[in-house]
């Protein structure tokens, strides 16, 4: 199937929900999630047949180049979230409520959420959060807003945490998945923990669990577009699978156009207009 076929396919397939989601675990089928930030890379991920595109607050390190998610605002998750929502017509799309919205109290996150899911046309948040976090996302859930969880690693709390690292507290890591699930989220990302931890928690929750260097016995697997094809200048984490080196084909065509342009080779007869 060609990638035209592919975007054809899509667009002719009704939108996965978040009931679809809950089948997919029900059924043992993996749910595949993948970060993407702009038009290209959401409509890609729609043709690839993903279940769900997240428009990760991860746009403030990969996009932007800053050192940590932290400074992605509400505005920027709001832009870039529209563009993604736009480009796919069949995942589900599910936008990060950036730092620190989930902190300021039930009010101020639904009024968050809401602008998200109203001016993105996508269909649900992410939370990163521990139980402290549990009366917001079932204060999201109560105003109608799909919420998915996110323990383990939490990028926001880098400072805290001490820098990207393993979190091995399984009874602390327990206790947070399990209170978003109680909270009414619909699935949890569970982000840099022992597979072990990860597969209890898994068979514990009646939710599905996404994973990011959290093994392989969650329900589903997330990674972010640029790390996925190669396109990361950044160190990539060891939990990352390259299934494509985008940068070095990207770099040699940069380089070949340049030498042809030095060598009034581009633009040629079949480039010209007129």
């Amino acid at each position: 199937m060609t990638p035209a076929d592919s975007e054809s396919v899509a667009s002719s397939l009704r939108r996965v929900t978040v009931h679809d989601v809950a089948a997919a675990r029900a059924a043992g089928r993996p749910i595949s999630m993948v970060t993407a930030y702009d038009w290209p890379t959401g409509r890609l991920a729609d043709a690839a047949g993903v279940d769900c595109v997240l428009v990760g607050d991860s746009v403030a390190m990969v996009v932007a180049g800053r050192d940590s998610t932290i400074p992605a605002t509400l505005e920027q998750m709001i832009y870039h979230g529209e563009i993604v929502s736009r480009a796919v017509s069949r995942a589900l799309v599910v936008v990060d409520l950036p730092f620190p919205l989930q902190h300021l109290g039930v009010r101020s996150a639904i009024k968050a959420a809401a602008r998200i899911l109203k001016e993105t046309g996508s269909q649900a948040v992410k939370l990163e959060g521990t139980a402290g976090q549990a009366d917001v996302i079932a204060g999201l859930v109560e105003a109608g807003i799909p919420v998915m969880g996110h323990v383990g690693l939490r990028p926001q709390a880098v400072h805290q945490l001490g820098g990207y690292r393993m979190q091995r507290d399984a009874e602390r890591l327990a206790a947070d998945a399990a209170a978003a699930a109680a909270a009414g989220a619909f699935a949890v990302v569970l982000e840099c923990i022992p597979r072990q931890v990860a597969a209890e928690i898994t068979q514990s929750l009646s939710i599905p669990t996404i994973g990011i260097g959290a093994g392989p016995d969650c329900a589903g697997q997330v990674l972010v577009m640029h790390d996925l094809v190669g396109l990361s200048f950044d160190r990539v984490p060891r939990f990352v699978r390259r299934y494509a080196d985008s940068r070095a084909t990207m770099a040699t065509a940069l380089a070949a156009w340049k030498a042809d342009v030095e060598a009034r080779l581009f633009p040629g007869p079949a480039e010209t207009l007129g």
